[in-house]
């Protein structure tokens, strides 16, 4: 009887660990399904499809179906954005491109950890061997930016709009980011700006174009003159 008890015991241990197991697996896939891949449907792949567009990534329709034409956009955007190149939305990908992810946390200032992040990456690419106030002064830029109609109205919209940075395009977005730049995006989050509302900068010893030559300055930081 005695063997018999601890037989039915043994089974209900291994059948409760297999339950048991079944729940974790089932709960972390689920924290998973913050992607859109191939055969993906919905307002996810909408958004993805709408900034993509926006930006000159993709052409086809803003349909919500995530089809050929969306792989090869988002391959184009994570090729070009030093990402791990798969055609597949996933989190970092996602947070590239300013959705959410769902699992990226808070952050600062209603922005999220994933926004903290990017807006560091720009800041340390933009601004790598200048004072702090001038790393503080180029997330000031930006910010105001979001909040000036001539530009579009989002973190990720402002710093990936098509010719707004040159590290972009010269691959320094992809260098590994200074620490001083993540606390400088917290600070220009939280409402630190040093450039009195402006919207542009420039180093006068790179630039060449007469159009941001002729604008106002309002001040000079660093090499940097930021003006309106």
């Amino acid at each position: 009887m005695n063997g018999k008890v601890i037989y039915v015991w043994k089974v209900l241990v291994i059948v409760l660990v297999n339950i048991l197991f079944i729940a974790v697996v089932t709960h972390a896939d689920n924290s998973l399904q913050t992607l859109s891949k191939v055969g993906s449907t919905g307002n996810e792949v909408k958004q993805i499809q709408t900034r993509l567009k926006n930006w000159g990534y993709y052409n086809g329709k803003i349909d919500g179906i995530y089809g050929l034409q969306t792989k090869n956009a988002v391959t184009y955007f994570q090729r070009k954005n030093g990402l791990a190149v798969d055609g597949i939305a996933g989190s970092a990908t996602l947070s590239a491109i300013g959705l959410p992810t769902g699992s990226s946390g808070s952050g600062t200032g209603g922005y999220s950890s994933n926004d903290v992040n990017l807006l560091a990456r720009i800041i340390s690419a933009e601004s790598r061997g200048e004072p702090y106030t001038g790393q503080v002064a180029v997330g000031a830029v930006i910010l105001n930016r979001i909040q000036h109609p001539s530009f579009p109205n989002t973190l990720a919209g402002v710093i990936y709009q098509p010719g707004a940075f040159s590290c972009l395009d010269d691959g320094g977005i992809n260098a590994a980011i200074a620490d001083s730049a993540y606390k400088a995006a917290r600070d220009s989050i939280n409402g630190w700006d040093p450039v009195g509302g402006a919207i542009y900068y420039y180093n006068p010893e790179k630039a060449t174009s007469k159009w941001i030559l002729s604008r106002p300055v309002i001040v000079v930081i660093g090499e940097h003159r930021f003006c309106s």
